[in-house]
């Protein structure tokens, strides 16, 4: 699996314990988290520090944090922005996503899961690579071509699934969630009680996997799917 870099987080949230369970938890895994217990000294160190991640959880003392989210919008502020709720209804959500926020989590959630998109909302601001054939082991797709191979054997995808593969193979060794795939192959906002991830991946799986020895498409479970190398 590819290495993750050292991200710098700024964690807005003030339940000192779930607080200091993210901080913990993104510590082990390399890195660097301040905490803000209120909205307002939440906006104070976004607007004056540089992150490349802020989570914000929504009901907050002094500014909440869908006006905190809309007030960094409004002030050119960019980072991408994770919202926490234990508000888990769909207004909820488009509520949240709507006010500028990059993606919603609701309480309480798996840490492999929270790690899983705030690394996954750093990979997604960073421009993808201008490579026209991508190889993940013996796996290779030719982007000019539209042609993917497994070896020597030629497999045929329909053009959503050849889209999928794509961004598979571009962000190999990393776990990639529902949402991204949602966001990024299907061009909208995510549903999480749609099936269609699951669908396509599973007829994805059986073109490039079924019929030979070394899996490469993985679930991941509560966080999304990798594609990787085998062992």
């Amino acid at each position: 699996m590819k290495p993750q870099s050292m991200i710098k987080v700024l964690v807005i949230e003030d339940d000192r314990e779930t607080a200091d369970y993210i901080q913990k938890g993104l510590a082990e895994c390399g890195h660097v988290v301040d905490q803000a217990g209120d909205g307002k000294d939440g906006l104070l160190l976004a607007d004056s520090n540089s992150y490349q991640v802020i989570v914000v959880d929504r009901m907050l003392p002094k500014v909440d944090g869908v006006t905190l989210t809309k007030t960094l919008r409004g002030n050119g502020n960019r980072t991408p922005i994770l919202m926490l709720s234990a508000l888990g209804e769909v207004e909820d959500r488009v509520k949240g996503l709507k006010a500028g926020a990059d993606d919603y989590l609701v309480k309480p959630f798996a840490f492999s899961e929270l790690q899983a998109r705030i690394e996954a909302l750093v990979r997604r601001a960073e421009p993808e690579s201008p490579d026209t054939v991508l190889n993940v082991g013996d796996l290779s797709m030719d982007l000019l071509k539209r042609e993917v191979r497994r070896g020597e054997v030629k497999i045929d995808l329909q053009p959503r699934e050849f889209r999928l593969l794509e961004y598979l193979m571009r962000h190999s060794g990393q776990v990639v969630t529902r949402t991204m795939l949602l966001e990024k192959v299907w061009d909208y906002h995510f549903d999480p009680q749609t099936n269609v991830i699951d669908v396509h991946v599973s007829r994805l799986r059986g073109k490039i996997d079924k019929e030979f020895d070394q899996p490469l498409l993985h679930t991941v479970r509560g966080a999304g799917y990798m594609l990787s190398e085998p062992d």
